[in-house]
């Protein structure tokens, strides 16, 4: 796998519309925030502070945050726009337990959150795929040094399995991808259980998802 950064910024693979308050709204979320919701529901813990990288439009930041109240909910996105729409869904929400959009870039050493101790759960959606390779990297680095003992590193999206696809249109959507920018494409469970373990997270579970995507499920460990 090639480590080069990309340092364009992040481009929006849907049309989405944008409300007078900046709110983006997200096709994709629509369809996807009720089958993400139900697996979080089970394998996050029942209190605790979750960080999200790669918030997007801030859709299943209030999704996830109104259904688990109990739960703290940091959402982060590199994209000035993108943490504009999180703020104005948080309060449009009214939820107490999502915080301010924060600006990570998961490639740098320090993301910024260092101060708030240690999260029980990072949460990256449909992320992966439309960055280069450094920011997957960049994200177990960054979980393997802010989760706590027993902590979660949760991925949603499509994936490769053993350099294969699990259906005709990933490969197709691989193939767009990497015409759109050489630098994205689907990853590989196996290149990600490497650095995974590299970072000292192990794949706990692998949960097939509507529309041929997944939900991996990494942890450092017992508690």
């Amino acid at each position: 796998m090639p480590t080069e950064r990309d340092d364009r910024p992040p481009v929006a693979l849907e049309q989405r519309e944008v409300s007078a308050d900046h709110r983006m709204f997200s096709p994709s979320v629509a369809r996807n925030s009720a089958p993400i919701l139900a697996v979080l529901k089970r394998v996050l813990p029942t209190h605790g502070a979750v960080l999200e990288i790669g918030c997007g439009t801030g859709q299943h930041a209030v999704c996830f945050a109104g259904a688990m109240p109990s739960l703290t909910w940091q959402p982060s996105d590199p994209d000035a726009d993108a943490r504009a729409s999180t703020s104005s869904w948080i309060k449009f929400a009214a939820l107490k337990n999502v915080l301010a959009p924060r600006d990570i870039d998961v490639c740098s050493e320090q993301w910024g959150v260092e101060q708030a101790g240690h999260f029980d759960a990072i949460v990256s959606i449909n992320m992966i795929h439309i960055a280069p390779w450094a920011s997957s990297l960049g994200l177990f680095a960054g979980a393997g040094r802010l989760l706590r003992a027993g902590g979660l590193l949760v991925l949603y999206g499509p994936f490769m399995r053993d350099g294969a696809y699990n259906a005709p249109s990933n490969a197709a959507f691989d193939a767009a991808l990497k015409e759109r920018n050489p630098s994205w494409g689907l990853r590989d469970i196996t290149d990600l259980e490497q650095v995974g373990e590299a970072a000292g997270l192990n794949l706990r579970e692998t949960i097939e998802m509507p529309t041929n995507n997944m939900l991996l499920v990494f942890s450092t460990g017992s508690a």
